[in-house]
Formats: structure tokens, C-alpha cells, sequence
């Protein structure tokens, strides 16, 4: 199990495939994706990665965590986030991670936090279809309906479809596909929809129901071995 990324996402557009059709894709950015720290088996009990990306002000940080950043000898970073790896996958402290660490047509698991609603009634929360629009409805044509029962069992049953906040929640969306990447640009184009607003942090994992491509960069794709690898190739 490798590591994921933290990325921005930038935002919706479309691509064009091999014989004219349009993909639409989500725009994500990586940049300045850092690794943190490492967590150990011997010292912490399991293995992990903590990545960092996004820069902050170290005034504003506590003082814990300044030096947390100052022992890893890289900037202070806005989003930290711990991936779960295996052994034989942990990245020196201070790597930064590259768009390479994906490849095209590879299926990747997104999460992030959905857009905020605010409190939204039953039919757009939950879709529900409404009550009728004549024959004795009047100013409930949008109401839930029943939400309960008589005397007998006399309440209103645990996770009841009703009216409340909908959205700012984190959810995973699994088995997206990678439409195309950039690597010199740091943009990984992912087909479809994904949770969270414009500008809003992602993490980018290897999809767990689908079996990995057998050719992806291990440990990671960091980006100094990937221009040293270039390089040698010319």
C-alpha cells in the first residue's frame, strides 16, 4: 500500500478522447506536497506517512508545531494529512511528491469535504418527491410526510429521512479514473465530479477495489529522482 496526495481542486472543464468524445474532468493541483514525518512499527506501533502542502505563517502555529516543521527541515505547511503505507513504502522526511505518483487510466480514490447546504428541506436533501399539488394540499406541497407512527411504537425512529443540515460532511468517492496528467504543471485530470468546492483540499489514494497498474512508481514518485531519471535518459 502506497502513499496518496493532497491536492487542490481547481475546478470542472472537459477533455476530448482519442475519437472525439468529451470527457468532463476535475482539475486537481499538486504542489509543494511534502513528506511531514514518518510513524514506525518500532516507535509508534504502525507504519505511515504524514504529508504536508499548502504554506502557512509559523506565527500562527503553536510552538509544538513549529518545531515539528523545523525538524523536518521544510516549511511550515497548511494541510497535514497521514496516509497509511507498508513497510517497504515510506518516503524520506522532506520529499516532495509529484503528479507522476498516478498514471493515465489508473483508478484512484478521492476524499474530500462535500459543499455546505446549510439546513435544506426533505426533497433536496433527500429527494424526496413532495406531497400532492392539489386535492386538499395547501402550503405543505414540500413537506416529508409522516415521520412516526401511533401509540404503538409511539416515535420517531433513529436516522428518519427528515428535514436538517445537508452537506460539510467528508465523503470518499471510489473508483475515478485518470483521464490525464501533467507533471511539469503538477495537474492530475480526474473523470467526473468530486466532493468539495473550488479551491478545497482532496486526498488521492490508490483505489482499494480495483487492483493497482503493476507499473506505478515505488515508494513514490518524488520529484527529484523523477528529473534525475529524465536527465539520464537523454
Amino acid at each position: 500500500m502506497r502513499t496518496g496526495l493532497i491536492a487542490r481542486k481547481v475546478g470542472m472543464t472537459r477533455v476530448f478522447g482519442g475519437e472525439g468524445e468529451h470527457i468532463p474532468v476535475t482539475v486537481m493541483q499538486i504542489d509543494g506536497c511534502q513528506v511531514i514525518g514518518q510513524r514506525t512499527k518500532e516507535k509508534h506501533g504502525y507504519t505511515a506517512l504524514q504529508l504536508g502542502v499548502g504554506a502557512a505563517k509559523a506565527k500562527r502555529m503553536t510552538k509544538a508545531d513549529r518545531g515539528q516543521f523545523a525538524k523536518a527541515n521544510v516549511e511550515p505547511k497548511q494541510k497535514l494529512v497521514e496516509f497509511r503505507v507498508d513497510d517497504d513504502c515510506l518516503v524520506d522526511i522532506g520529499a516532495e511528491l509529484s503528479a507522476a505518483h498516478f498514471l493515465v487510466g489508473q483508478k484512484v480514490d478521492v476524499t474530500g469535504t462535500t459543499i455546505g447546504k446549510g439546513f435544506a428541506g426533505a426533497m433536496k436533501r433527500h429527494n424526496f418527491g413532495g406531497l400532492r399539488a392539489t386535492h386538499g394540499v395547501s402550503v405543505t406541497h414540500r413537506s416529508h410526510g409522516s415521520t412516526g407512527q401511533r401509540q404503538d411504537p409511539g416515535r420517531v425512529f433513529k436516522n428518519k429521512k427528515m428535514a436538517g443540515h445537508m452537506g460539510d460532511v467528508r465523503c470518499t468517492t471510489q473508483n475515478v479514473e485518470v483521464v490525464r496528467i501533467d507533471e511539469d504543471r503538477g495537474l492530475i485530470m480526474l473523470k467526473g465530479a468530486i466532493p468539495g468546492p473550488k479551491g478545497g483540499w482532496v486526498e488521492i489514494r490508490d483505489a482499494v477495489r480495483v487492483d493497482a497498474p503493476n507499473d506505478l512508481p515505488k515508494p513514490a514518485a518524488v520529484k527529484g529522482q523523477a528529473d534525475d531519471a529524465s536527465k539520464g535518459a537523454e
